[in-house]
């Protein structure tokens, strides 16, 4: 199967010169996590922008200032086989379809499942592909802890435990972004200056003012906020049943759980993949 059967071409991109407020907004419109970014005027590929760049990025406002600049791309007629091994080698879930360097397409790890892997007859079970360290909270936690939870893990999902300890809901870093807005932040340092021994001179103080954005999440909890409508496999469900599964939801990601129903791990589309160029 070649790229141009499954690439989307009617796609979302954004220009630079441009600003982070722009982007944010086209993604949270379009409901994606990623934009192609062109020059201005021109098809030109010149970079990737994420709503991963924007949250670590919050005191930038333009895009060329933020973006990925070391692209990696594919073509059209490319084997999809070689695009998941890009995206696997790469720790990548979008590959920009260029043809003389002109932006022409796009292919996501939701592509990858959605037009391939779920026709597949690939029986191999879903443990072989789980990652088990995963961020987990108590569905009680303030979405502002949850977030910094997720970060450490370096990850882009988050699951909430209810009291007894058993999965009530998922979380994705859209949903953090969604519940979040950058906000201004100004802190005052003093110094002073002055001659030791001379009992004549002045003190002299300078104030700093040092503005810093960062994001700022609403009052709500991971129960607030969850999707607890939960799509769940075992660890002997097979990669096409697990794919097929996430097709159908439009997810990306799925619990784990063993026989006795507790949670061991994550099966998502980055991971499901693999099994393509395996």
């Amino acid at each position: 199967m070649f790229v141009k059967e499954i690439m989307a071409e009617d796609i979302y991109f954004v220009h630079v010169p441009g600003n982070r407020t722009h982007a944010l907004e086209i993604m949270r419109e379009k409901k994606v996590s990623g934009l192609p970014v062109v020059k201005n005027g021109t098809n030109e590929l010149v970079g990737v922008l994420t709503r991963t760049d924007l949250v670590e990025n919050p005191d930038e406002e333009q895009i060329a200032l933020i973006m990925t600049r070391n692209i990696v791309t594919a073509s059209p007629d490319d084997d999809v086989k070689e695009v998941a091994a890009k995206m696997i080698e790469n720790n990548i879930r979008r590959v920009p379809i260029v043809e003389e360097g002109q932006l022409v397409g796009l292919v996501t790890a939701s592509d990858l499942i959605n037009k391939a892997l779920w026709k597949m007859d690939i029986q191999v079970p879903a443990e072989n592909y789980m990652i088990q360290n995963i961020p987990t909270s108590w569905e009680g936690t303030p979405l502002n802890v949850a977030f910094e939870i997720m970060r450490y893990y370096k990850l882009k999902v988050l699951l909430g435990l209810n009291n007894d300890g058993k999965i009530s809901g998922i979380l994705t870093e859209t949903d953090f972004i969604e519940e979040s807005e950058v906000v201004s932040e100004r802190t005052v340092h003093n110094t002073s200056v002055g001659t030791e021994g001379d009992k004549w001179s002045w003190d002299s103080k300078s104030v700093l003012y040092v503005i810093k954005n960062h994001l700022k999440f609403s009052d709500k909890t991971i129960k607030d906020v969850a999707n607890t409508e939960l799509v769940i496999v075992t660890t002997k469900t097979s990669v096409q049943e697990c794919a097929n599964k996430m097709r159908q939801r439009n997810i990306e990601q799925i619990p784990v759980i063993d026989v006795e129903g507790d949670l061991v791990g994550l099966v998502r589309a980055v991971d499901l993949i693999k099994a393509i160029s395996d």
